[in-house]
């Protein structure tokens, strides 16, 4: 069965908002409890630290009485600035003790979804790695990494610790004072959440088409530098120029439309704040006007109206940096959520070590349905045999390799090792099987002596110094200053064609498989080579 070209790894149907964002969450949540103790302990302290914080402004409003009394001890005042004192500092102790215990959690659980993503990428097939953007693949990797860490920091540290003050403050105003304070409390948050909620789903879809072309303008920056010498030899530098600022321009004008909500979002917030403010402190003046409330009262609800609102200005960027968060999240969640086109079968067997046997019997294959690229080719090779295949290009010697190491499922016929469908063994051991020097030999930015060793990574230094002889590299690489932990650039831009197809020669020595394919692995050395 012909398989289609996947999708980008943002998902086209997407679930309805409040969907995505509870799917994200409830994916994000077991990598947290895993730490169950430390998050319990964490949150803890965060209560610990609010009860603090909210009895600070008590115990000022006795002191203020205290004094304010001229019957009152001298003591008393002493007492509780000692106390106020020792409060204002657990609540500092307990927060601090939170962030200690949640640490590890928080960059255990960003490195574990990193190395998750990055895994699942390499167990995709070569057709989702060849229709990618790797500009826009890394940014969705580095902005959802980044985002994970914001999105605890934000809930832990900002979201709970003001519900739990906000709950905290409304008990006591609701216990000490008149029950209108606490309707005017309500009726402003609710307003304030209410308002917030609403302009911020408004502006997830205006986010996200910042993040689409964020992406876009970078993966078009990464394509072009990359390929450098290409655009100097065309002298197509302005030609570039005009494509990048394309794609900034469609970044720019989603940026603008971003900033310009989110101003029209600060006004509303910022009145429902003020209305609710105006509406307390009108009602404690009344209070202290009529006898029924004292001026340490007046000062208690002014500092209760300060730790209700303060927490609400950053409240509602913290809401909207954590709806940012999720969508980031959810787009590195994306790339999870890619199938895998070949995998191993659930009975699959270890390819057994030794002479391989290798039969191409009546084999079909296609990249897309309407360009077939094999038709029923049938040919063997025995156990230490050499073949050549010969062919114009485009006629399918590439893709032989490709799926000899199964980077794709042929449509119909079989490939057979050592008389088994490669399909009925693990992708580790026939690949461990095989060696390669590829056509377009494309190598890490490190060290020569890297790149040669990558073959066999628990190679010696003396296999490796082996290998490089054998492929007639050893005399180049004394050469140069640094030898071999000379870098070789980005895909290996620093070597020459030849240098790089004897790294890539090299290499494959060094790992000594029983298969070696040479794909064109001399088309850039000299005769004399």
């Amino acid at each position: 069965m012909r398989r289609s070209t996947p999708s980008s790894p943002a998902l086209d149907q997407r679930p309805p908002a409040d969907t995505h964002v509870w799917l994200t969450v409830n994916r994000l949540v077991p990598y947290l409890w895993q730490y169950k103790w430390r998050v319990l302990l964490a949150l803890s302290c965060l209560v610990a630290a609010k009860l603090a914080t909210v009895a600070v402004p008590l115990v000022f409003k006795e002191m203020i009485d205290g004094l304010d009394s001229a019957q009152q001890a001298l003591s008393l005042p002493a007492l509780l600035l000692l106390l106020y004192g020792a409060l204002r500092f657990s609540s500092a102790l307990f927060t601090e003790l939170r962030e200690i215990l949640f640490a590890r959690v928080t960059q255990r659980a960003v490195r574990q979804i990193a190395l998750e993503v990055f895994r699942h990428l390499h167990q995709l097939s070569l057709r989702f790695h060849l229709h990618r953007e790797t500009g826009g693949v890394s940014r969705d990797i580095e902005r959802g990494s980044r985002s994970i860490a914001n999105l605890i920091s934000y809930t832990l540290y900002s979201i709970l610790p003001t519900l739990i003050e906000i709950g905290l403050v409304l008990a006591i105003l609701f216990a000490r004072y008149d029950r209108i304070f606490v309707l005017i409390a309500l009726a402003s948050l609710t307003i304030y959440v209410v308002f917030t909620v609403k302009v911020s789903n408004w502006r997830i879809n205006i986010r996200r088409k910042v993040n689409e072309t964020d992406s876009a303008a970078n993966t078009r920056a990464i394509d072009s530098l990359i390929n450098y010498e290409t655009v100097k030899y065309f002298n197509n530098e302005e030609y570039e120029a005009r494509r990048y600022d394309q794609r900034m321009q469609d970044w720019e004008d989603a940026a603008t439309r971003s900033r310009v909500s989110l101003s029209w979002l600060n006004l509303g917030q910022q009145l429902s704040i003020a209305l609710g403010v105006t509406a307390m402190m009108w009602r404690a003046a009344s209070g202290v006007v009529d006898g029924t409330m004292t001026i340490g009262d007046l000062v208690l609800v002014n500092a209760f109206l300060i730790q209700l609102y303060m927490p609400l200005n950053f409240l509602g960027v913290v809401y909207r940096e954590i709806r940012q968060a999720l969508t980031d999240i959810e787009r590195m969640f994306d790339l999870l959520a890619v199938n895998r086109e070949v995998a191993d079968a659930p009975d699959a067997i270890e390819l057994a070590r030794g002479p391989v046997f290798i039969r191409f019997s009546n084999v079909d294959f296609a990249y897309e349905t309407r360009r077939q690229i094999l038709h029923d080719i049938d040919f063997s090779i025995p156990a230490g045999g050499t073949v050549a295949v010969v062919g114009e290009s485009g006629s399918g010697k590439s893709t032989l390799a490709r799926l000899l190491y199964r980077f794709y499922d042929i449509d119909s016929g079989h490939i057979l090792v050592n008389g088994s469908d490669l399909r009925q063994l693990t992708q580790a051991s026939l690949r461990a099987a095989i060696g390669i020097v590829p056509q377009d030999t494309v190598l890490f930015n490190d060290s020569i002596y890297y790149n040669i060793q990558y073959g066999r990574p628990e190679a010696n230094r003396e296999q490796v110094l082996a290998a490089a002889e054998a492929a007639q590299l050893a005399r180049f690489i004394e050469r140069l200053p640094d030898g071999y932990e000379t870098r070789v650039g980005e895909r290996g831009l620093k070597l020459s064609g030849g240098e790089k197809q004897r790294v890539a020669i090299a290499r494959a020595l060094l790992k000594d498989p029983p298969v070696l394919i040479f794909d064109e692995a001399t088309s850039a050395l000299d005769s004399k080579t």
